[in-house]
């Protein structure tokens, strides 16, 4: 959809003809001092509450007030189980199979997981690459993995770089890397979306060219998940992470999702770190019993979970159920194509965007880089309402969720930010 148009009437117009507008009353929207709605564009960071989140909380509250430990097994929502309620509908959020997904821990917790399983260096293949920019937390966890595993962490860790003047990574930089170095590498680690340029990679084919060389690939989904369709299964990873709290909107520090590629399922030997929330649900409570792991992706817990933070993504995924990722992708690519469009209309020589061009290469961030500004432009543009994002050292990070935005909160960011230039 490229023909845009300037002026209110026409985001007017969008909005009325927008089968998702509705679902922006189900959210709760932040306000100003005085009552007015803030324009609220980082969903990247911290996804907004679902007005349904607290009686999610209230029931699981309810049922502990009135049950006590009997809430394990006759809540209205079983706690024992209260994971599996998530599987599905996560998995299809993701494009994986049930088998394949679990709720659980926080995410650099479950990337330290799946680094225990999956990063598996010898002498001669121990190396990591990860992109150079990735987010901080990847960074230091390989790192530290590195360490524990006694390797060096500036020699061992390897860094898929842009090029000279650009921000985006190249795929044939990626290969040159592998064809020169793919031996060493026992761990191809990116980010699925990149957090700063909004950079949406092509798992699959990372995946198929780390595995051509005899590496394991994983991915972080952080901000990628709820984002864009992720077909994790069809990507052939053999792991990935994420959180929940930006676009799937569970709540400031709630609990990660986890996959693993069907073809480990079963595979009992992967050096893996256990608990007795991955043994054998048959026989967990006999207590005396040898490890039994559970297959799939359940086979990596430790612990009984978290029900509140649970209940809250319960709320969240049964919203992505109602509607489905296909549509609110549909509507992410018109709202952020809207978004290029008009800030287009700024002047070339003013903004400059970072994240790529093409639909299919980004979800819905666009990371704005003002040319001879600093933060003092994202403080004026929070003072007249609109919340962003700012990451050094010159970049505002804008996105437009699909779930509570409208091309009217994109058509007054965009005249704000205007007048502030003006």
């Amino acid at each position: 959809m490229s023909n845009y148009k300037l002026g209110l009437k026409y985001a007017k117009q969008q909005d009325q003809n927008d089968e998702l507008s509705l679902y922006k009353n189900q959210f709760h929207i932040p306000k100003d001092k005085y009552g007015n709605k803030l324009i609220y564009m980082t969903g990247n960071s911290l996804g907004l509450q679902p007005k349904s989140t607290q009686s999610y909380i209230n029931q699981e509250l309810k049922d502990w007030a009135n049950l006590g430990v009997e809430g394990h097994t006759e809540a209205k929502n079983p706690w024992l189980p209260y994971h599996e309620f998530l599987t599905e509908s996560m998995a299809n959020v993701v494009g994986a199979k049930p088998i394949e997904v679990v709720v659980m821990n926080t995410l650099t917790a479950n990337l330290h997981f799946m680094m225990v399983s999956f990063y598996k260096p010898t002498k001669t293949r121990y190396k990591i690459l990860i992109e150079s920019d990735a987010f901080p937390s990847d960074k230091y966890a390989v790192e530290s993995q590195l360490r524990h595993h006694g390797f060096d962490d500036k020699e061992s860790l390897i860094l898929w770089k842009p090029r000279e003047d650009e921000k985006l990574l190249r795929y044939q930089d990626l290969e040159d890397i592998l064809e020169n170095q793919g031996e060493d590498i026992a761990l191809i680690m990116i980010g699925g979306v990149n957090y700063y340029t909004g950079q949406y990679f092509d798992l699959k084919r990372i995946a198929q060219l780390g595995h051509q060389y005899g590496c394991m690939v994983g991915f972080d989904c952080a901000h990628a998940a709820g984002n864009v369709q992720l077909n994790l299964h069809d990507s052939g990873a053999d792991f990935a992470v994420w959180c929940t709290y930006k676009y799937l909107n569970s709540g400031p520090g709630s609990l990660a999702g986890c996959f693993v590629h069907e073809r480990h399922a079963y595979n009992k030997n992967l050096n893996r770190f256990t608990g007795w929330w991955s043994h054998n649900k048959q026989t967990r409570f006999n207590m005396r019993d040898d490890f039994d792991v559970l297959p799939g992706a359940e086979g990596w817990q430790l612990s009984n979970p978290p029900i509140l933070s649970m209940a809250a993504i319960k709320a969240s995924l049964d919203m992505f159920n109602e509607v489905g990722i296909k549509k609110l992708t549909e509507k992410s690519k018109k709202l952020t194509g809207y978004f290029e469009f008009l800030l287009k209309q700024l002047g070339k020589d003013t903004i400059k965007i970072i994240t790529p061009n093409s639909p299919e290469e980004r979800g819905c961030q666009l990371s704005i880089q003002v040319i001879n500004t600093n933060k003092n432009l994202h403080s004026k543009l929070t003072q007249a309402g609109v919340i962003s994002d700012w990451r050094e050292p010159d970049v505002i990070r804008c996105a437009p969720v699909p779930f509570y935005n409208s091309f009217q909160d994109i058509y007054y960011l965009v005249k704000k930010l205007k007048s502030i230039l003006n």
